[in-house]
């Protein structure tokens, strides 16, 4: 049997008042995910281990099974992996996004969506009057880059950018955890500020204020860490031979990196709500041909929970619904070889608090001749019903490739 796992990042939410107390699921159009949550099995995971931020390195790495406390290293080292940058040990990699800042404030985290091209220009340019032997920065996707420190040090903390919009960015920045990583943190900070001065009259910003966009006039690094030592999916499920993952996303291709998992490229895949579902699609139903494993990350959902924007959030997910889950299911359901579906958000991304939280997530497991539960519905609540109950660690992945 093959196996395809579709996320739905940050696709779980809160009750909303004026959706009547239900939540952005409940509420939502979602014919095909009601279906195959009545054909198949449904239940709750806990996707984020105690003492952990749940952010969407955490929560996906939970979703495959990996053990957190023994192999996680940060959001650097994934999005490293992702766009080819191989670490060597001692080196610190950190996610370095580029921000917006206004009136001393992070107005955003992703400088208005600036687009690879253009952040691709001050990457560069940040390379060249930062940069040296010890300090390299590499351009990722869209605002999401990457910096490597040589020698430096991990016991820092760092505040996620999206966590904190609208906040004064001075009490946040970096902070050593031990006397040791002054150094580090005394570094990254003269980094961030120095970055401001360098940005502000950049004429890339000139020409993006000019034309009503937010700036992109600072950089952010957080989530640093080492290269992690992973587990192969493969050694974990010697059915998985060959597998792949599709992801505009950096991190969640890093994560397919170490896992041992092919990154496939997608045209048109952007990581917000005008993501090519289509493209995303095909290239899942490709994969499936000659692969046991395919896992389909879908971001739009979390994009619009951060902008706290209902409608296009209850869009995201209808557009999975119908545009991925869907068509995924039609295609596979009269395969020779059966193919088992998973769906799932990967943590909430509520749009009253417009970060990510920690509570459980549902999940569905369809695969042809599975017996059904009672469950009617995809949603947060009617999941408390699932007949797998509440799981946590790598229950969920087990179930998932073991018992199907």
């Amino acid at each position: 049997m093959k196996h395809i796992i579709i996320l739905g990042d940050g696709m779980a939410d809160w009750a909303v008042s004026s959706l009547g107390g239900k939540t952005l699921l409940q509420a939502a159009n979602t014919p095909y995910m009601d279906k195959l949550a009545r054909m198949g099995r449904n239940g709750r995971l806990i996707t984020v281990a105690p003492g952990f931020h749940p952010g969407s390195e955490v929560a996906n790495m939970s979703v495959l099974g990996y053990n957190l406390p023994k192999v996680y290293e940060g959001r650097g080292p994934l999005e490293a992996a992702s766009i080819g940058v191989e670490l060597q040990p001692g080196e610190l990699a950190l996610r370095c996004n580029i921000i917006c800042v206004e009136d001393e404030k992070i107005k955003n985290h992703s400088a208005g969506h600036i687009t690879t091209e253009e952040a691709d220009v001050l990457v560069k340019y940040l390379q060249k009057e930062l940069g040296d032997e010890r300090v390299r920065f590499h351009t990722g996707v869209q605002y999401r880059h990457l910096l490597v420190i040589k020698g430096g040090d991990k016991r820092i903390a760092c505040t996620p950018p999206h966590d904190v919009p609208l906040q004064p960015f001075r009490p946040l920045l970096v902070k050593p955890q031990v006397p040791e990583a002054e150094e580090t943190a005394n570094l990254i900070n003269n980094l961030i500020l120095r970055s401001q001065e360098l940005l502000k009259s950049h004429p890339l910003n000139l020409k993006r204020m000019a034309e009503g966009k937010d700036p992109a006039n600072s950089i952010w690094p957080w989530g640093g860490g080492y290269r992690p030592q992973m587990e192969l999916l493969s050694e974990k499920f010697p059915q998985v031979k060959r597998g792949a993952v599709i992801s505009a996303v950096d991190l969640i291709r890093g994560i397919g990196h170490y896992a041992g998992l092919r990154r496939l490229e997608v045209e048109g895949a952007t990581g917000l709500y005008d993501t090519n579902y289509e493209n995303k699609v095909q290239a899942a139903l490709e994969a499936l041909k000659t692969d046991d494993f395919v896992y389909l990350h879908i971001e739009a959902s979390d994009e619009a929970g951060h902008e706290g924007n209902i409608p296009l959030k209850m869009q995201t997910i209808e557009n999975l619904d119908k545009r991925a889950v869907g068509p995924i299911y039609e295609a596979v359901k009269d395969w020779p070889e059966p193919v088992a579906i998973a769906v799932l958000p990967d943590h909430p991304t509520p749009c009253a608090y417009r970060t990510h939280t920690a509570e459980p997530v549902p999940f569905f497991i369809w695969y042809p001749g599975i017996e059904p539960d009672e469950v009617e519905t995809f949603d947060e609540v009617a999941a408390c019903n699932g007949s797998y109950g509440l799981l946590k660690e790598d229950q969920f992945i087990n179930a998932f490739m073991k018992d199907s």
